[in-house]
């Protein structure tokens, strides 16, 4: 018999590489003229991401109707995969009951995402509708600022007694994970809810009655409080390989766990962030915005450095006398300038990445600053000498300029070259621990600010070089 795909089509014979078209199949479903269980019947074999993924090419009457064919169950499912802002549109094209079903089976900390997308009278009255435990946990997760790590957690997590035993404990694992399924790991509380310990689910399976269950606590736990700040726990959270890590309160109570999943889109946002400040960005831009709001987010950092462009202009102009007596130099500023803002950006990726580490001391941070300066300087020696060599010969030959003139020009290259890298690896490193000292986001030292002021310290050192070893010391013109 034939092989078919999901919609009864025969499928491509000897194309073992073909991918299935999942978008196409799961659109004309949606827009076909079958009863609403046979097209529930016929989504429910797609993963949520699938459908997740469709929903923006779909008009607002066809979602509209997905929302009425699909189960809250369903819908759920799908919405664990949507951006939240997404999402919150969508919410608010549902119908309100469903809308609320949907939000009571989300992961809490999916559902407090979404809700914050919505207008405080929607958010509320969604709220309202809820179980009470549900919302009692949203409103929990809302409370925390999106900057701080409790924002980002979940309450889907097993939770036991200390004073249990074996048995008990797999009773109670049975009947929480009716509604948690995260239960790789059991965390275990105090008579007061304070974290005491972990239970790995595989030691409690495999233990014996009659073994103490206190031996199967592990103490040493990693945990992180809610109200840390997500860069200054981010770290902790990458360098454990945990499933999932719990939050506590001030008081050491247990409030829910970071998931392995929630980990991942913390580091991704936070590198979108850094990453977009790199760029010159108030913020991480999103391809779907208008273009009004992606001016406002790029053109303050572009009016600084167009300030800082206008100084780098003026200080060319100061030199005009070096520039009109030895007009071929202006030739190889670009050179300069280019090495100059390109070390200083690799500084500068590298320092904000060594000051992720909270507990760096002074003498670690001075130690970093003369390494990447012995480094700068290295490269410096070695770019520089090539230069000599290459321009020299380029001037001589190509140029038809006296070989004294020649490698005079270029060894002024090179010392300026060595003499910019080395000053530019150190202003990409002093610059974003300068900021780290003042508690400003060291990220805010962006690449355009690092390269601007590097191309500042560039057209100095060389035309500076020019003047003092051709005009002054070598008495050339012309």
């Amino acid at each position: 018999m034939a092989e078919t795909d999901r919609l009864g089509q025969p499928a491509a014979e000897n194309d073992i590489s073909a991918k299935p078209n999942y978008e196409s199949e799961i659109i004309a479903i949606i827009r076909g003229n079958d009863t609403p269980k046979i097209i529930q019947s016929r989504l429910d074999d797609y993963h949520g991401n699938d459908v997740a993924e469709v929903m923006p090419q779909l008009s607002p009457q066809e979602r509209k109707k997905l929302y009425r064919v699909c189960t809250a169950e369903m819908m759920s499912e799908v919405f664990e995969h949507l951006d939240e802002s997404d999402a919150g549109v969508y919410l608010r094209e549902m119908d309100f009951q469903k809308a609320a079903d949907v939000v009571g089976r989300l992961e809490t900390d999916t559902a407090a995402g979404i809700l914050g997308e919505l207008d405080k009278l929607r958010r509320e009255q969604l709220i309202d509708a809820l179980e009470p435990d549900v919302k009692k946990e949203i409103r929990l997760i809302a409370s925390f600022d999106s900057d701080e790590i409790g924002s980002k957690m979940t309450t889907n997590c097993i939770v036991i007694r200390e004073n249990l035993d074996i048995k008990g404990a797999m009773r109670e694992l049975v009947n929480q994970a009716e509604e948690n399924d995260n239960i790789s790991t059991l965390f275990v509380v105090d008579d007061s809810e304070a974290f005491y310990g972990a239970i790995d689910l595989k030691d409690l399976i495999t233990a014996r009655k009659t073994d103490s269950l206190e031996d199967l606590i592990v103490t040493s736990f990693p945990y992180v409080y809610a109200t840390e700040l997500i860069d200054d726990c981010i770290e902790k959270l990458k360098d454990y390989s945990e499933n999932s890590i719990p939050v506590l309160d001030n008081s050491n109570k247990l409030l829910g766990v970071i998931t392995a999943q929630n980990i991942i889109e913390v580091v991704d946002d936070e590198m979108g962030e850094d990453y977009a400040r790199l760029a010159g960005l108030t913020a991480e831009e999103d391809l779907k915005e208008p273009v009004r709001l992606s001016m406002k987010k790029r053109l303050p950092w572009l009016l600084v450095l167009l300030v800082l462009g206008m100084l780098v202009s003026s200080v060319v102009g100061v030199f005009e006398e070096v520039v009109a007596q030895l007009t071929l130099i202006m030739a190889f500023q670009s050179l300069i300038l280019d090495m100059a803002g390109n070390v200083g950006t690799q500084s500068l990726a590298v320092t904000i990445r060594v000051l992720m580490d909270e507990n760096l001391t002074a003498g670690q941070k001075v130690q970093f600053v003369g390494k990447e300066m012995r480094v700068g300087l290295c490269n410096g020696l070695i770019l520089g000498t090539i230069s000599f060599v290459i321009v020299g010969l380029y001037i001589w030959l190509v140029k038809s300029r006296e070989l004294l003139f020649s490698y005079a020009v270029s060894g002024c290259i090179g010392v300026a070259l060595m003499l910019a890298m080395l000053i530019s690896s150190a202003v990409g490193t002093l610059i974003p621990l300068f900021f780290k000292r003042i508690n400003v986001d060291p990220a805010v030292a962006s690449g355009p600010l690092i390269t601007t002021i590097n191309d500042l310290v560039a057209v100095v050192t060389y035309y500076g070089m020019s003047w003092l070893l051709l005009i002054q010391m070598l008495h050339f013109a012309g």
